[in-house]
């Protein structure tokens, strides 16, 4: 790959640190919010509009006198009719093709005017079929990917989700308020955040630089929960060029990562001493809040003592707030446990079970059942807590699957 020249370098460089210059302005925080994706179920996007399901006819053979000449009954009450059945109906492909349309036009609205979406459906990203390309000047920056690129059972769930991909790129030059503005949507489509990255700049420098930070990985200052972090060296650490050292994993959901970012934008031979710490999390084990997109400076401080240090650095006071794990493995839950024996018995069991049912009669299938023990991953559970779990378990399959929650 042919490297850019160093005058583009250069002017995409400052393009990036005025506009994240003026955010700090703007927003009164030093933190900027630097990726994000976010997960929501078909039905809970917008109702697909009648204009992008039905276009209105054209040409000579529809002219409007022939197309509103029935008169059945009302035609604004029609459209009324049309759109409580549209509320109703499967999330077939068309129909979750206009949401995501829906969903990217609404993301781009709220990064501000300088974004668009494509005209064209393109191939999807990670293992969704197709998607819409948010672009700002003909680049691509976000997408919203829609259906699955496969029928394994994981991508038959995934393919009744939508997926927003917003880049870097997308959140460096949005309009002011973007953040407040996307965490909303996230709310109102009651949608999953997967991942947030939360980066605090150091534009003239970092105190002690680079070596500091190894320095207090190894003298312990970066420890989490008591534990030492995994940590990944990156980049030319002899001559003190390209950087990167990595804390923590992304399988753990969150990972911090302190690289040279002036010698990324301006290249080496400017001597820029440009560091940014960016605190990635995602949703392994984690529940994201959307609230880190309105504060995400407490958030970065909430991480641990060492990331609040460096916000004080910066000159920046915050409220620490933690992103929690969910205790310990989900596999450890009696929740999680009954989750995963109700969806075998619905994958793996079910027909045989139907087929009993039919042929063999309800009485003699209980009597076949009576008094059986329960699968070794419950035993470690007492019967009541089994129990109140049961219920939660399958109404939560069921909305998986797109059927209403399990009746009483």
């Amino acid at each position: 790959m042919t490297r850019p020249a160093m005058s583009t370098l250069v002017l995409d460089g400052s393009e990036i640190k005025a506009r994240l210059l003026a955010e700090r302005t703007a927003s009164k925080s030093v933190v900027h919010v630097d990726w994000v994706r976010f997960t929501c179920l078909l039905r809970n996007a917008p109702a697909p509009s009648i204009d992008d399901l039905f276009p209105a006819p054209s040409g000579p053979q529809f002219a409007p006198s022939v197309w509103e000449s029935q008169d059945l009954y009302n035609p604004q009450q029609r459209i009324l009719n049309l759109k409580r059945e549209l509320a109703l109906l499967p999330d077939a492909d068309y129909v979750a093709s206009v949401q995501a349309k829906d969903l990217a036009d609404t993301v781009a609205a709220a990064l501000g005017p300088d974004y668009t979406v494509a005209p064209e459906v393109r191939k999807g990203h990670d293992f969704y079929r197709f998607r819409w390309s948010i672009e700002r000047n003909g680049a691509e920056c976000g997408w919203v990917g829609y259906l699955s690129s496969g029928d394994s059972p994981r991508q038959q769930a995934q393919g009744r989700t939508i997926h927003c991909n917003l880049y870097g790129a997308a959140c460096t030059f949005a309009e002011h308020g973007w953040s407040d503005r996307i965490a909303s949507i996230i709310e109102e489509r009651d949608g999953d955040m997967t991942r947030c990255d939360l980066a605090l700049d150091f534009f003239d420098g970092l105190p002690g630089g680079m070596q500091r930070v190894l320095n207090d990985y190894q003298a312990g200052l970066c420890d989490s929960g008591g534990k030492r972090l995994k940590c990944n060296m990156v980049g030319d650490w002899a001559n003190g060029h390209e950087r990167s050292f990595y804390m923590g994993s992304k399988e753990a959901g969150k990972q911090t990562n302190v690289y040279e970012k002036g010698d990324q934008l301006f290249g080496v031979e400017a001597l820029s001493p440009w560091i940014r710490i960016e605190l990635r999390y995602g949703n392994k084990l984690r529940v994201l809040s959307p609230d880190m997109l309105r504060r995400p400076a407490d958030f970065f401080a909430g991480a641990s003592d060492w990331h609040a240090a460096q916000l004080l650095m910066a000159d920046h006071i915050a409220t620490p707030e933690p992103v929690k794990t969910t205790g310990r493995l989900a596999l450890e839950t009696v929740e999680a446990e009954v989750v995963r024996n109700v969806r075998w018995f619905r994958d793996v069991a079910a027909p045989t079970a139907a087929a009993a049912i039919e042929f063999l009669g309800l009485d003699e299938l209980c009597a076949m059942v009576k008094d059986q023990k329960l699968p070794g991953r419950l035993q470690k559970f007492s019967l009541s807590e089994v129990r109140r779990a049961f219920a939660p378990a399958f109404d939560r399959l069921s909305l998986v699957a797109g059927a209403g929650p399990a009746t009483a």
